[in-house]
């Protein structure tokens, strides 16, 4: 029976080892990639012309609750907003047609009011590609985030205008 308990729980210990390891690693700042963005809501698609890029504007609960009810500014301590990116890609079959092509990067904005003070109440992390690599060589890289999202301080620092829905 003790050697039971041992082997079930060295085999608890493995899988918990594993699962951490394919877990990315956190953001320079310490922000940890959200376990669930995957499942998150859509608040509204962006398109960008200067890269070509199709973005898909995600967020937790917190975030899209805040989104419906037309709460974004400022948005609540607790949303996160998720941007996932791809590169622009012409479908196979319609040629007018522009879709997701290969995967670029995940971003995210953690709304903190007190503990990101110094980067307009959010914390930015980002991960590259596929393999969701952390971007940035220290914590400093916030503070490219955070200048990039000046020009719309009066919008709580968020460029995205959640899209109304029917």
């Amino acid at each position: 029976m003790i050697r039971t308990l041992r082997l079930l729980a060295g085999s608890v210990f493995a899988l918990a080892v594993m699962a951490a390891a394919d877990s990315p690693a956190p953001a320079p700042n310490g922000i940890d990639l959200p376990e669930n963005y995957k499942d998150w809501r859509v608040i509204a698609p962006s398109h960008r012309t200067d890269n070509n890029t199709i973005r898909v504007i995600v967020g937790n609960d917190a975030a899209v609750e805040a989104a419906r009810a037309g709460e974004t500014n400022p948005w609540p301590d607790g949303a996160i907003l998720g941007k996932l990116v791809w590169k622009d890609a012409q479908h196979e079959s319609w040629d007018t047609a522009t879709v997701p092509g290969d995967f670029i990067l995940a971003e995210f904005m953690v709304k903190n009011a007190t503990k990101f003070g110094d980067t307009g109440g959010w914390g930015y992390a980002r991960w590259i590609g596929l393999d969701q690599k952390p971007y940035g060589q220290d914590a400093n890289f916030a503070q490219e985030c955070y200048s990039c999202h000046i020009p719309v301080k009066d919008h709580d620092y968020v460029f995205t205008k959640p899209v109304k829905l029917p």
